[in-house]
């Protein structure tokens, strides 16, 4: 596996066999993915090193597998962001970052399959640099880390949990997206929507959730 400093640069992520990303964050209006600013970009510093270089180094195994899970409250005015796309809602996500509850759980399945901190030691709700940041650019470090440490994304599945808004409209826009981020072939990456059947805070419209599996298969 490569050294941890080379996570912190913000180079673009190289891409599997599988197809090519774009730029790294896609533009666009409405629906269109979410861009990130170069001072988001650029701030990822050397002080998050240690957490992981402390890991344990993953050993050369032919496939590894990781669960992502991520929830926030919903509250009115804020803009609800899924998978990097902006979803016409009367209420968003209350977060740090913008409060991409996929990208969250897809950051921590991919770092969870190769043993390394969560999202939120890495880039800790504490820390004013990620007030507001794009979760792509959390996304881009976890594809970047897979691929040093020689994997590239075999399959993932992903459930979103929540009542309002309907998801089916945006799911191929979202999916296109995350294909984008994860340099990934469309036939690789599943999303589902389910609602809490008016159960609790997902049921009631005041969360969201989302859970992720993904599956590492060795270079």
């Amino acid at each position: 596996m490569a050294s941890a400093s080379s996570l912190f640069l913000a180079s673009p992520t190289t891409a599997p066999r599988t197809r090519t990303p774009s730029s790294p964050c896609p533009a666009r209006p409405s629906l269109r993915p979410r861009r990130p600013s170069l001072a988001v970009a650029a701030a990822l510093q050397a002080e998050h090193q240690p957490a992981v270089a402390a890991a344990p180094k993953p050993p050369a195994l032919p496939f590894r597998v990781g669960h992502g899970f991520d929830l926030h409250r919903l509250e009115p005015g804020l803009p609800l962001i899924i998978g990097g796309i902006s979803i016409p809602h009367d209420r968003g996500c209350d977060a740090h970052s913008d409060g991409d509850v996929l990208l969250h759980c897809v950051v921590d399945a991919i770092l969870g399959a190769l043993g390394l901190p969560d999202i939120g030691q890495i880039f800790p709700d504490t820390d004013p640099r990620w007030k507001g940041a794009d979760s792509c650019v959390f996304m881009r470090e976890a594809v970047k880390l897979m691929h040093q440490a020689g994997y590239e994304l075999g399959n993932l599945d992903a459930t979103l949990i929540l009542q309002k808004p309907k998801i089916s409209p945006f799911k191929e826009t979202i999916r296109s997206n995350l294909c984008e981020l994860l340099g990934a072939d469309p036939s690789v990456v599943n999303i589902k929507a389910k609602t809490h059947e008016k159960v609790d805070s997902l049921g009631e419209n005041r969360s969201i959730a989302a859970h992720t599996v993904v599956l590492l298969m060795r270079k």
